[in-house]
Parts: structure tokens; C-alpha cells; sequence
């Protein structure tokens, strides 16, 4: 007889221990099944939100190397800018990661020919407290009243891309307006000195007097941005009223001879978050940056936050596949050997009458194969609500330890007096976190576990059944009861 039939026979004489094989096969594949969907969702999840947040790298000091630096040095620990020239930062646009920049330098000035929007708190007694109070004689320290803000573009600035600040007449700045004078200012600085597009304003260095620099306004923007600490209130150049945007050559040209060509710092903006190591490697590897005084920083931080949940959840899911995999198939192996043991006579009396041991071990195969079959059937029918209750309660369990591990006191999110800086402290800002996985059971998944199911059956079926080869049919008949 034909050993496929024989397994057939044997799978619908043995129904009550068939369906016990059906039933834990079942479990076995929903749970694989599961864990494979939540997999391919919590990726799917990821690969929106890289798109939806992108990714940045900025290059900036290294405050960390240079301090360690002056201490090995022996030297006291004190903060220097240390510029960067703009053509090196440049070297990086090149490359294929990179789909937009912005360079940053930022300046303070005095206002030559026009009014600054002054405080409330400061209109009067504001040069007394800026000289005597201060104890910062002459035209240095914060005895200005504009700060500047220089940038390639105006229109990725933070204020701009939060909406905090609004472009109403005129147009952005642009790579264009490199090596131009011509600036931006704030709705209420134009009013309060009848300013107009194409009008122009003079402002002065600090430091030196004769350094000064007539600007061409070419927009006007309105801001709400509230962005000032109360003792900022009584600093005229914090007032947000009296940001001036320039191109960062502007600015450096304000900042005096050493500053030309420089920047403070710039961002690139990249294709994909998950190219950002190969960006930074890149430049590491190839640029002429010298990386004991800079640092590209990888401001992956919102992404981390949107998909910290669901990347949790799809680590899980993926050590559920392996360890369900493993323990099926050590369940199912402990099933078939003590169903072989038990039918020990039938295969004496096969091989008795000549039947080859290799098509033995087939037929517990093919046996097992067609419990398979079935629980694989029932599996893709339930597993998709199965995944999708489980995903929904682990990625809830993960919502809730997030929000309690985040939570911390509303003063730590103050902010000191980071003025003249391009983009605000990234850490502060704040994304909804990924709550809702798309689970659907693709044929992909079900590929997938059709081929982990049969792993397992056939690991669960042969190496128990490896004890058939040893088997002699004398031995078997002679010590049967």
C-alpha cells in the first residue's frame, strides 16, 4: 500500500489524537502568524513616519572634544566659537543622502537708521541699565538693540516651518540672496518706522563703528513667537519683534574680517532617517572636516519618539516568532515520539513484510503534513483578528510605560537664553507618538509562515523518527505484549 494512503488512513483512524496535533499546530501557526503581521505592520508604521519626519544632521562644534582637548592641555576650561568655512560644509551637499540644507550665523547689531521695537519694561532708563547695570562699557556686550539672524533659507527656519512666524509681503530669502544685502524684518518693526518692500535700513556693528551694512528689505514677516525669558524682556535685541533675517554671508560680514566666509553651523536635511549613519560615515570618511573640532549631529530624536512604541512592539513580536517556533516544533516532536513508541508494533509488522524504513519515516511526515495543512487553514482564517487584538494590547502596554517613563516636571522644559540660534533645541519639540498599527495579513505573511509551518513539522516529525532506521522487525514482534 502506497504510504501517502496509509498516512491519510492513519490521520482518520486516530481522529481524537489528530485533532489534539490540529489544535496545537493551530495555536502554533496564529501565534507565528501574529507575530509576522505585527512585524510587517510595526515596519510599514516605521517606513510612513521616516517619510512623514524625514531626518537632519547638523554640523556644529564639538563642545565635548574641545573641552577634553584644553583639559589634557592643562589649560582652563572655556567656551571659543569656532567657525566653520562655509565651502567645507558645502563638500557635503554633494552627496546622495542630502535633499536640502541651511547654513546658519547669527550676530547682534545696533539699529543706525531706524527705531527698535523697545520693551514696555525698559522704555525708560534702558541705556543706564545697559551701561552701568550690565558694568559692559562702550558699544560691546548687550549694549545692542537688532539681533541677526543669518540663513540660506528662510522658509525651513523653525519659526517659519511652525508657523510661528509668517511670510505676509515680499519673499523669502534664498541661496540667491548669497553675497546680497538684503533682509527680512518683523510686521511691527516695519510699521513702527513706515518701512516698506524695497525701503532700506542701515545697521552697525558693536564692536566696530565703522562696520556697518545697509539692507534692502525684501519681505516682511508677522511673528507671535513669545520667546523671551523675563530677564530677556529687558534686553531690546530679545524682543522678537527685532529679528532681522540676512543671508549668513550678511551676518558674517557683521561679525568683522575673521568671520568671512564662515558659519556657525548647518543642517542637512535627508531623504530617508535610516541613511543618516551612512551620510555621517560618508563624511567622516571622504570631507575635509575636521572632526576633533566639529561634530555632525543626527537629529533623529522626533523619530525616535514617533516610533519608539511600535519598534518595541515589532522586537517583541519577532522574539514571540522565534521562541514559538523553537517550542513547537519541541512540542510537536514530544507528540510524534510517543506516538511512534506506541506504534511500534504496526511498524514491525511493515517492515516484516519488507517495507522499506525511509518510507516509514515518510508517512509520519506526510501524517504530520496534513495536520498541517489544516491548522495553517484555520490560522490564516483567525489570524488576522488574533494579530490584531494582540498588537492593539501590546502597543497600548507600550503607550502607557512611554508616557510614564517621559513624564518629568513642566519646569524642565524651560528654555535658557539660546538666542541667535538657527532652529530651536529639538528635544523640545514634540510629534504624536505612532498609537494605531494597520495589521493585515498579506500573502507575504502567509508565505512566510506556510514555510516556518513546515519547518516544523518536518523538524518535529524526523528527528523522532530517526529511531525508526534502528528498528528490527524480529526484535519489535518478539517483545510486543
Amino acid at each position: 500500500m502506497n504510504f501517502i494512503k496509509r498516512a491519510v488512513l492513519s490521520v482518520k483512524s486516530r481522529i481524537g489524537k489528530s485533532l489534539l496535533q490540529v489544535f496545537i499546530f493551530t495555536v502554533i501557526c496564529v501565534l507565528v502568524l501574529s507575530g509576522i503581521t505585527i512585524q510587517s505592520a510595526a515596519n510599514t508604521s516605521s517606513e510612513l513616519a521616516r517619510q512623514k519626519l524625514g531626518g537632519e544632521v547638523t554640523l556644529q562644534m564639538n563642545m565635548e572634544k574641545i573641552r577634553e582637548q584644553q583639559q589634557t592641555a592643562g589649560e582652563r576650561t572655556r567656551f571659543q566659537a569656532v567657525p566653520i568655512n562655509a565651502e567645507v560644509a558645502g563638500e557635503l551637499l554633494s552627496y546622495s543622502q542630502v535633499k536640502a540644507y541651511n547654513f546658519f550665523s547669527s550676530t547682534n547689531v545696533l539699529a543706525t537708521d531706524f527705531d527698535p521695537i523697545e520693551n514696555e519694561t525698559n522704555e525708560e532708563g534702558t541705556e543706564n541699565e545697559t551701561n552701568e547695570g550690565n558694568g559692559l562699557g562702550g558699544r560691546t556686550g548687550f549694549n545692542v538693540d537688532v539681533s541677526i539672524q543669518g540663513v540660506a533659507f528662510t522658509d525651513s527656519v523653525d519659526n517659519f516651518l511652525d508657523g510661528t512666524s509668517i511670510l505676509i509681503e515680499g519673499r523669502h530669502l534664498t541661496e540667491e540672496d548669497v553675497d546680497q544685502n538684503v533682509t527680512l524684518i518683523e510686521s511691527s518693526l516695519a510699521s513702527e518706522n513706515e518701512l516698506v518692500i524695497g525701503d532700506t535700513i542701515t545697521v552697525t556693528s558693536p564692536n566696530e563703528e565703522t562696520l556697518s551694512l545697509e539692507l534692502q528689505i525684501v519681505g516682511i514677516y508677522e511673528t507671535t513667537s513669545a520667546d523671551t525669558t523675563d530677564q530677556g524682556m529687558n534686553l531690546t535685541f530679545m524682543n522678537p519683534y527685532n529679528m532681522l533675517y540676512v543671508p549668513y554671508t550678511a551676518s558674517a560680514t557683521l561679525k568683522g574680517e575673521e568671520y568671512t566666509g564662515m558659519i556657525d553651523s548647518a543642517i542637512y536635511y535627508m531623504n530617508d532617517p535610516a541613511t543618516i549613519d551612512q551620510f555621517v560615515s560618508q563624511a567622516m570618511g571622504e570631507s575635509s572636516i575636521d572632526f576633533d573640532t566639529y561634530k555632525l549631529d543626527a537629529n533623529d530624536t522626533l523619530y525616535q519618539q514617533m516610533v519608539g512604541p511600535i519598534q518595541n512592539v515589532a522586537s517583541f513580536s519577532k522574539n514571540v516568532v522565534y521562541l514559538v517556533t523553537i517550542a513547537g516544533a519541541i512540542i510537536l516532536g514530544l507528540i510524534v515520539m510517543m506516538s511512534i513508541r506506541e506504534r511500534k508494533y504496526e511498524m514491525g509488522v511493515l517492515l516484516a513484510i519488507g517495507e522499506n524504513r525511509f518510507k516509514l519515516i515518510g508517512q509520519f511526515i506526510t501524517e504530520i503534513i496534513i495536520v498541517a495543512v489544516l491548522a495553517l487553514g484555520i490560522a490564516t482564517m483567525s489570524g488576522n483578528l488574533v494579530a490584531s487584538k494582540i498588537g492593539e494590547q501590546l502597543l497600548a502596554q507600550e503607550l502607557t510605560q512611554t508616557e510614564e517613563i517621559s513624564a518629568e516636571p513642566a519646569s524642565f522644559g524651560g528654555r535658557g537664553m539660546g538666542f541667535g540660534m538657527g532652529r530651536g533645541i529639538q528635544a523640545t519639540e514634540q510629534v504624536d507618538t505612532i498609537d494605531e498599527l494597520q495589521i493585515a495579513v498579506t500573502s507575504k505573511d502567509l508565505v512566510m509562515l506556510a514555510g516556518i509551518g513546515l519547518l516544523i513539522a518536518i523538524i518535529s516529525t524526523l528527528v523522532p523518527s530517526l529511531s525508526v532506521l534502528r528498528l528490527q522487525p524480529k526484535t519489535i514482534l518478539t517483545k510486543q505484549d
